[in-house]
């Protein structure tokens, strides 16, 4: 009576499987593990990319935020002086500095159209 195990003469390195399939699937199974590495890779850069993105936009949108905020001051600022002007018997010196920030404005408009 002679018994024969399944996997006996099978070569060392193989673990008891045969060349039958085994090695196709294991094959497979490596190429798209290494796909999925080299994907897995790409987005996690792409996502640091895309912090590094969001943090310098916040910072701008931060700087931009007290840059409107100082010209807001000012600009109150200027408005209050011209309420100052207009309330006292200046009228004339009132008229002459709409006409002149008018033809400034249309100094600027003219600069800008020529361009």
């Amino acid at each position: 009576l002679t018994l024969v195990f399944i996997g006996d003469g099978a070569p060392a390195g193989n673990y008891g499987y045969t060349n039958s399939g085994y090695s196709v699937y294991e094959e497979e199974n490596e190429r798209l593990t290494e796909s999925l590495r080299t994907k897995v890779s790409a987005i996690k850069s792409l996502s640091i990319e895309i912090g590094t993105e969001v943090k310098n936009q916040n910072k701008m949108l931060s700087e931009m935020d007290n840059d409107f905020d100082s010209t807001g001051g000012l600009l109150g600022a200027t408005m209050g002086r011209l309420r100052t002007l207009s309330r006292g018997s200046q009228t004339k010196l009132l008229c002459y500095m709409m006409l002149f920030a008018l033809f400034v404005f249309f100094v600027l408009y003219w600069i800008i159209k020529l361009r």
